[in-house]
């Protein structure tokens, strides 16, 4: 055997350099042989060379692997005749088809990285994604290479009881020494990024599913024995998710059993592994003492999305990993749909495009900004961002949108039937609706390779001897790190015209009325050139543009709206999305005001924006859940997202003056709704009764802002009688983020009690963490710090560190962004020394972890600097891992 030398270089790879593999894995046989503290994998691979590539090395991944056998059609290989590398197993077969063996010993008790194989708590688990499977096992971990596979798994009967993989189950037994196996085979072809394995002590909760053709498909979710009071949400959930598929794509599940397990330690939010897929347990369980409506909402979303991906993923999947949003992107959407129908589309709308416009709009505007289909990458963990997901779903959401839902399902239907079985690219997507359409989308593509977030400027002018009405649009993209000069997007305008009675009816110039449908007040503009304009004849008096409407498209929108503009659009313009973001945009003049008058000046809150909230409360047939947003302040990320240069305290106090006054302004209503929502009505988590507690939490919000001793009381007495966790936990809240003295007072107590109340349920103490950390009273610092020490927290588990560290340094304004004496003593510091402690376990979390100082020049001066001193030197570890790497080596460049 020769050892290759190990390189310390991070490698890029580029889009351009793709080819396919020398050899392609007909079939895979694992036996895997799992003891206390070390693990054997013998794998079988059924190989072939592929014709198409020239040159016979074979280059085989692994990553931590003590091989300990290898042969070749059941010879075993001298040393002489493969290389052995830290990452790359490399041999010359001789035959063009044969038999490849290997016995590894891997250690899933000591992996960290929670890649592979490794265990938690109660059982050893998989996540395969992107990259993990070359760390159980010599492989070709790509994903266009799909193999059938064949896993046998082995362990302790009384340790592991549970032995599951992917596909179904065609053996087990008892062997010797008190041991077990269990045999799966999935018939459909995968990639190894799909593989899973499962084996522990967990109990199940079981059901079935009967689909379209009658088949009668086992679904069972494994959970510890605790939580099985927990996962009925979850199996209901499925059940919708499998009925919607096949009513709204005609997709059909393939299998005989579909299995869900909960797992604490995970990375991510759960994975799609074919038949098997993983969750965080934080997405499966769920009961109404322990889970607030968001909690309920997510495990609904979620479980949504991995099973959508049976077929957007699975069945078809990725040619290589450029192609991530082929399968994230178009699930997303598909998930976003699903949950639009089970609830309020207007909220969900609502939901989604908040999330894109506070974080994937600041991704694009960073140093990590990349298009949806990257040309390169260092690691690719670092590319399982909102761009791939939330970005990529507004671009399929766009293709539906033009295409409308009938040739939008044919084009999907083609897509799968075409490509199923296949590893594919998003060109194949989009040549699929171009196919059914006949549409020319090669202009539209764009918005695959290109990154940033494109402005839209629309200025209009109105004729009233013509009674016509013109607006001109003009589209201009920022720079983005792989690109300055950007090509024009085919964007998608959806719009209306709003007069003194309400909704006009749209006729542009070359079209004639009669031939225009009866209801003609909402159109979809298709902007194509850097500056466009559309004329619009017959318009009886000068109108409010009411634009973007539903979110059409992914940009930014610049528009000169009066106040009073805005204020017609609250109250006369149908579309509930638009109307949702007049409200914003009125709330972001009022910070704007805040923020010109200075930390001293005097502040004086428009009238405007309580007559309009005055208004709203006054609608009773209003969406009660819409309302609560509307009634929500803009995020701190999207207020930074609107400044030339971010000054994030002044941003805080201008948001904190706003609420303060609305709150003073508006205390007739907001108490008067708040005690006609507290009724005690038995929980339910249907989208009524969401809706409902969401608008009372949100003007218990308001009135803990500077309470009375009675309104503290009120809030008091929600925490301590609250049935539920979403009111148990909206009251904590209130108190814990109130700056009133008092508050503070009784939130300490509110505290300790409900440590001691729920200290056993691990998801509920996350919560607990992260509000602690989110406190913006003085000394935050030390109290994360003094959480970091508390007997609940761990240090391996993932949920945990993004609750206390990134809750602190993502949702804590005052204490992060305070510098202290020295930099050293700040937030920034703080950071940067739990990344290097992070980084040498756990190389995913402590990457996504750095993106509060990967924007560091945006900021003003002083924090700017403190920021990039932190990022030199976490630069300077001798041994920063690649995920780490690549991030701030592109943050400083």
């Amino acid at each position: 055997m020769n050892i290759a030398e190990p390189t310390s270089a991070v490698q890029t790879v580029y889009l351009n350099d793709y080819q396919q593999p020398a050899y392609w894995i007909d079939k895979t046989e694992l036996e895997v042989d799992i003891y206390s503290g070390e693990t054997f994998v013998r794998s079988r691979l059924t190989m072939r060379k592929n014709s198409s590539i020239e040159g016979a090395q074979l280059d085989l991944h692994g990553e931590g692997l003590e091989l300990l056998e290898i042969a070749i059609d059941g010879e075993p290989l001298s040393e002489e005749r493969y290389v052995q590398g830290p990452s790359v197993l490399s041999l010359t077969p001789e035959t063009e088809k044969f038999v490849l063996e290997t016995k590894v010993r891997i250690e899933p008790e000591q992996n960290t990285s929670l890649e592979g194989l490794y265990r938690s708590r109660t059982m050893y688990c998989t996540q395969c994604e992107a990259e993990g499977f070359r760390k159980i096992t010599y492989y070709l971990d790509r994903p266009d290479v799909m193999s059938d596979f064949t896993t046998r798994v082995s362990a302790d009967k009384s340790r592991c009881p549970v032995l599951l993989s992917n596909g179904n189950l065609v053996e087990a037994g008892s062997l010797d020494n008190g041991r077990h196996f269990a045999t799966w085979h999935d018939p459909h072809k995968k990639p190894a990024y799909l593989f899973a394995l499962v084996a522990g002590d967990l109990a199940k909760v079981e059901d079935s599913f009967t689909t379209c053709s009658g088949k009668q498909v086992a679904l069972e979710i494994f959970v510890e024995e605790k939580d099985l009071g927990k996962c009925d949400h979850a199996m209901q959930s499925l059940k919708k998710s499998m009925q919607w598929d096949e009513q709204t794509y005609g997709r059909e599940y393939d299998l005989d059993i579909f299995m869900i397990v909960a797992v604490d330690d995970f990375n991510m939010g759960a994975m799609e592994n074919k038949g098997l897929n993983i969750f965080n347990t934080s997405c499966v369980l769920a009961s109404p003492t322990t889970t607030t409506d968001a909690g309920f909402q997510r495990v609904e979303g979620v479980v949504a999305h991995e099973y959508f991906h049976n077929w957007s993923g699975n069945r078809v999947t990725c040619r290589d990993w450029f192609q991530l949003s082929l399968k994230e992107g178009f699930t997303v959407y598909r998930d976003s749909e699903f949950s639009a129908d089970m609830g309020s589309r207007t909220v969900k709308r609502v939901e989604d495009v908040s999330l894109l416009r506070t974080h994937q709009f600041a991704e694009d505007a960073g140093p990590m900004a990349h298009p949806i289909r990257p040309s390169s990458y260092m690691e690719i963990s670092n590319f399982y961002t909102l761009t791939i997901y939330e970005k990529g779903a507004e671009v399929v959401r766009m293709i539906a949108n033009l295409l409308g839902p009938e040739l939008f399902r044919k084009g999907t239907d083609l897509y799968f039937e075409r490509h199923d079985g296949q590893a594919v690219t998003t060109e194949d997507f989009v040549r699929a609706m171009a196919d059914v359409s006949g549409r020319d989308f090669s202009q539209f593509d764009n918005w695959y390779n290109q990154a940033g977030t494109p402005e839209l400027t629309i200025v209009d002018a109105y004729d009233e001897n013509a009674r016509e009405y013109t607006l001109t649009v003009s589209q201009y993209t920022p720079a983005t790190p792989e690109c300055a000069v950007k090509k024009p997007f085919h964007i998608p305008l959806r719009m209306g015209l709003i007069g003194e009675a309400g909704e006009l009816a749209l006729t542009l110039a070359d079209e004639i009325a009669e031939d225009l449908p009866e209801d003609n007040t909402d159109r979809v503009l298709e902007v194509t050139q850097t500056t466009q304009s559309f004329v619009f004849h017959n318009v009886p008096e000068k109108p409010v543009p009411s634009l973007l409407r539903n979110f059409s498209a992914p940009v930014k929108l610049k528009y000169d709206y009066s106040r009073d503009d805005l204020c017609a659009i609250v109250m006369r313009d149908s579309n509930g999305f638009t109307r949702y973001e007049a409200v914003q945009s009125l709330c972001m003049a009022a910070i704007n005001d805040a923020m010109a008058a200075g930390e001293g000046g005097r502040f004086v809150l428009d009238e405007r924006l309580p007559r309009v909230y005055r208004s709203l409360f006054a609608q009773a047939e209003l969406d009660q859940a819409m309302f609560a947003y509307m009634l929500t302040l803009p995020a701190e990320g999207y207020i930074a997202e609107q400044q030339s240069e971010i000054d994030p305290q002044a941003i805080y106090q201008a948001r904190s003056k706003v609420k303060s006054a609305l709150a003073q302004a508006l205390a007739g209503e907001l108490e008067q709704t708040y005690r006609a929502l507290s009724v005690d009505v038995e929980y339910s988590a249907d989208a009524e009764s969401i809706a409902r507690r969401s608008l009372k939490n949100v003007c218990l919000s308001y009135l803990m802002d500077q309470p009375s001793d009675a309104t503290l009381e009120l809030c008091k007495t929600q925490f301590e009688t609250a049935t539920n966790m979403t009111d148990e936990i909206a009251a904590l809240t209130a108190m814990v983020m109130s700056e009133n003295a008092k508050a503070q007072a009784a939130a300490a107590v509110a505290l300790s009690d409900f440590y001691v109340k729920w200290r056993d349920e691990a998801l509920v103490v996350n919560q607990w963490f992260a509000l602690q950390a989110r406190n913006p009273a003085a000394g935050g610092l030390k109290r994360v710090n003094d959480l970091l020490q508390h007997e609940a927290y761990d240090s391996s588990n993932p949920n945990k560190i993004r609750a206390v560290i990134g809750g602190f340094c993502g949702g804590n304004t005052p204490n992060f962004h305070s510098l202290g004496e020295t930099p050293e003593q700040g937030g920034y510091a703080f950071l940067a020394q739990q990344i290097q402690q992070l980084d040498a376990k756990n190389p995913q979390i402590a990457a996504r972890l750095l993106t509060p100082l990967t924007r560091w020049r945006r900021y003003a001066p002083a924090y700017s600097q403190a920021m990039r001193s932190q990022l030199e030197a976490l630069l300077e570890m001798p041994s920063l891992s690649p995920d780490c790497y690549e991030v701030v080596s592109k943050s400083l460049a």
